[in-house]
């Protein structure tokens, strides 16, 4: 995990580069690993599709590495549940994260928080930014929330890409929990390796990897779409701060001022 500003500010390089999104440190999302009941755990770990599951939260850069797991907490907890217990949460909270200062926004005299984009279940804080909720958006708002979920497909790629590299998961594990972790944290940091060093045959030509074409306004979906996925958690929501809600808006108001693309609005109409 980036640990320092200067490598906070690398992966938003990489953000601003390929997907227009300035100031991002990185897509955040969980999903549940499905196991057999522990013992004597009654339905702490029973999740809300029926099953027993520890829950796999992650962080990923704009390649689909992923940069921060946690594994292990109850199926029951939610997206924002989960963030909330983190240890990535509890850091930001604290200031011990290492993340950059506000920083300006390019071609602009906007000076914003460096956030984190995630779904509509995460709160909406000063460093970790979604989708507005409402399906009825106006134009800025729908502009705002497509430039987010361009940024947040990194995430969805990981795992994706994950679950069929890493067959394992698509069927309880059937493990003790110890084991569980430390599979799910070994796989997790394959996949970075192998992404890395090894991406001709980790990932095909014709591979899982999601992708945009903005010249015919397209989204070719991932071939990991077509098959068995790992399972998203409960949509409750999250709490929302002020502070959220305002660092929202501006980041609105940005890519539908100085930071707009020519080929956006065709993409929200």
């Amino acid at each position: 995990m980036p640990s320092t500003p200067e490598k906070w500010k690398s992966v938003a390089d990489g953000f601003q580069t390929r997907w227009n999104f300035p100031n991002c440190l990185g897509a955040i999302d969980g999903k549940h690993i499905d196991i057999t009941a522990p013992a004597g755990s009654g339905s702490y770990y029973y999740n809300y599709k029926g099953n027993y599951s520890v829950v796999l939260l992650a962080i990923c850069d704009t390649n689909s590495d992923f940069t921060y797991v946690d594994v292990g907490r109850n199926g029951r907890v939610s997206d924002g549940g989960v963030w909330d217990i983190s240890n990535m949460n509890v850091c930001i909270e604290n200031g011990n994260a290492g993340l950059p200062p506000d920083s300006m926004l390019p071609g602009s005299e906007r000076k914003l928080p460096y956030v984190f984009v995630a779904d509509g279940a995460f709160p909406l804080k000063r460093h970790i930014s979604k989708p507005f909720p409402h399906s009825n958006q106006n134009r800025s708002e729908r502009i705002f929330s497509y430039r987010l979920a361009r940024a947040r497909r990194m995430v969805e790629n990981a795992f994706g890409i994950l679950a069929n590299r890493f067959r394992v998961f698509l069927t309880p594990i059937h493990l003790p929990l110890e084991k569980v972790e430390n599979i799910v944290l070994a796989c997790t940091a394959l996949h970075n390796y192998l992404r890395r060093d090894h991406v001709s045959t980790y990932i095909q030509h014709d591979g899982p990897l999601e992708y945009e074409d903005i010249s015919l306004r397209t989204v070719a979906p991932g071939r990991w779409k077509h098959n068995q996925q790992l399972r998203g958690l409960q949509r409750v929501g999250g709490n929302s701060t002020v502070e959220g809600r305002n660092v929202r808006n501006d980041y609105m108001e940005y890519f539908n001022q100085e930071g707009a693309m020519d080929w956006q609005d065709s993409w929200t109409l």
